[in-house]
Formats: structure tokens, sequence, C-alpha cells
């Protein structure tokens, strides 16, 4: 009988008591957090000597408000917030509009600030743009571009697998976009997931959803911290040992296979029903052989290629 290894113990954190909310709200209802600055006005990161920082290439249009938008339909919904498809009302074109109510819980209002500083700074193809964003009325509002195809999850459920040439494809894009936040931005996203990589018509697949994403700033690029979500988690998070850029490419992994397979790889059938339950799953991560592709069913090319993600 095979004896399986205990799990370490796992780093979870508590919430931290609430702050005042004089913390991060002034009287004319601006929300800040250092260096951030965010109100109806839209957002601007300020430096030490309180000058404006330049976005890096992103132009903002002084003209486009909250008012300028109409809601067409609710998209989506989460624990983040809610996500709206909305419409320019002056040009058409089409948005997808997230909107966060502020929690004044320190933990949550940190992850809400990391996401608006990372798509505050962000330029690069392979992720999602985020054109605006403004707070109002005790909500934080993100302007995103639209992706008409929705995410992965919306994929698979219609085509229930993608086959190898097509992968390829969307493997490359999302590698380029894990690229760009590693070695330019120095962020380990934490959570990538099939529901966090968006697609639009022309094929292009993009990161989202930088809430839980970690800003290395030290030379050995490590963490310690366990954020995001757990069926993806590469062993090292799991087991609450220190992480680095590697984990995210375990997490890619795992989305690919599960878009070869068209089911999460844990689990036994396509109906999604026969997976262990939370606590054999993470025994199974870390104490079992990571999930193969089947060398029946795919080219030892991606057989390999999937093999690697693991050993990386």
């Amino acid at each position: 009988m095979k004896i399986k290894k205990p799990l370490k113990e796992l780093k979870l954190s508590v919430p931290a008591q609430n702050s005042p909310i004089s913390t991060f709200l002034t009287a004319s209802g601006t929300f800040h957090d250092g260096d951030l600055l965010l109100n109806l006005k839209g957002l601007r990161l300020v430096s030490d000597e309180n000058e404006s920082l330049p976005s890096e290439g992103k132009e903002i249009d002084l003209q486009f408000s909250l008012e300028d938008l109409e809601t067409i339909k609710v998209i989506g919904k989460g624990s983040g917030g809610v996500v709206q498809l909305v419409r320019h009302k002056w040009v058409g074109t089409l948005f997808a509009l997230k909107v966060i109510q502020m929690n004044i819980q320190e933990e949550i209002r940190k992850q809400i600030v990391q996401e608006l500083k990372i798509n505050q700074a962000s330029q690069c193809p392979n992720v999602v743009v985020c054109y605006h964003s403004f707070y109002h009325n005790g909500a934080i509002s993100l302007v995103f571009e639209y992706m008409d195809r929705g995410s992965l999850v919306d994929v698979i459920r219609q085509v229930k697998t993608i086959l190898e040439p097509y992968l390829a494809v969307l493997c490359k894009q999302v590698l380029q976009g894990l690229v760009y936040l590693h070695h330019e931005r120095h962020v380990i996203h934490r959570d990538i997931k099939p529901s966090n990589l968006l697609v639009n018509h022309r094929g292009e697949v993009k990161i989202t959803d930088f809430g839980v994403s970690a800003m290395l700033a030290n030379s050995m690029g490590q963490r310690d911290t366990f954020v995001g979500t757990y069926n993806y988690m590469a062993p090292e998070r799991i087991s609450g040992s220190t992480y680095d850029y590697k984990s995210d490419i375990w997490s890619l992994g795992m989305v690919i296979l599960e878009c070869a397979i068209g089911r999460f790889p844990y689990t036994k059938s396509e109906d999604q029903q026969s997976g262990p339950g939370f606590y054999e799953l993470l025994q199974a991560i870390v104490g079992s052989p990571p999930p193969s592709a089947p060398p029946d069913q795919f080219s030892p090319e991606f057989c390999s290629f999937v093999s690697a993600w693991y050993g990386f």
C-alpha cells in the first residue's frame, strides 16, 4: 500500500483588522494608497515629490468618464466584483467594466491596489488592456478591452477539447505574456487558470486578473505566501515552500493539459464529478507524479512538451 507523504503546514492568511476609512479615502472622495490616487476623474500615480509619473505610453482621454458608458448586460460575477459589457455612448466601442465594491479590510484593499498598478503599467499584447479606472461612491471601476469570446472556460465548454495546432498558438501567446510579466514587470501572476485567460474573435489570448499577483523586488525572486486557486497551484506552493516564476509555468501546464483532454487533469472522467476532494487533491499534487498526456491520444512531441512543464 502506497504511503502518502503528509502535507507540510499550509501558510494561510487570516483576515486582518479593518483600517479606518480615513487611511485610504480623502474628504474629497479620492481613494489613495501610497503613490496611487484614484477618483471620478481617473487614476494617477505620483512620486514622492508629488509629480505625476508617466503612464508608459498610455494616453489618458480626459473626456472619457463613467457617464460616457452605457451598460448592456452582466457578463461575469465573482468574489472580485461584477463584470459588465458596456458601450461608449458616442463612439460605440465595447468595453468590459469591472466594478469592485471597496472593502476597508487591508488585505483586500492591497490586492485591488496591486491590480490597479499592474494594469496601469502593462504594455504587452498578451495582457488584457485596462484603458481607465475610476473611484466613485464606494466602488472602483476598471475599464478593460472587451474579449468577445470569453475565457478558456467558455471555449472548452463549447468545443470540449482543443487540437494540438491550436494549443500551440494559444500556449505561445500566454508564454509571451508570462515572459513580459516575469522579466519586465517582475510579477508572479499566482492565479493562472482557464478563467483568467481571455480570448477574442481574432484568436488572441490574453492574461487578466492581477488581484493576487506578487511583485518581486529581491534578486532571488521567491515568495512564500499562499494565495490563488489551489487546483492549479504548483506543489511547492501548496506545501508552503518558497516559490518563484516557475509556479506560473506549472499552472499553465495544467491549463494546457486540461484544454487538450477536455477535463481537469485530476478528474477521471469528463463529467467532472469523479475528481478528488479538497484534501485529496492537495495530497495528490504534492505527493503523486503529475498528470500526463495519454500517449495513445497525442503526439510524442506534445506528451514530451507537457512533461517538460512540470520539470521546468
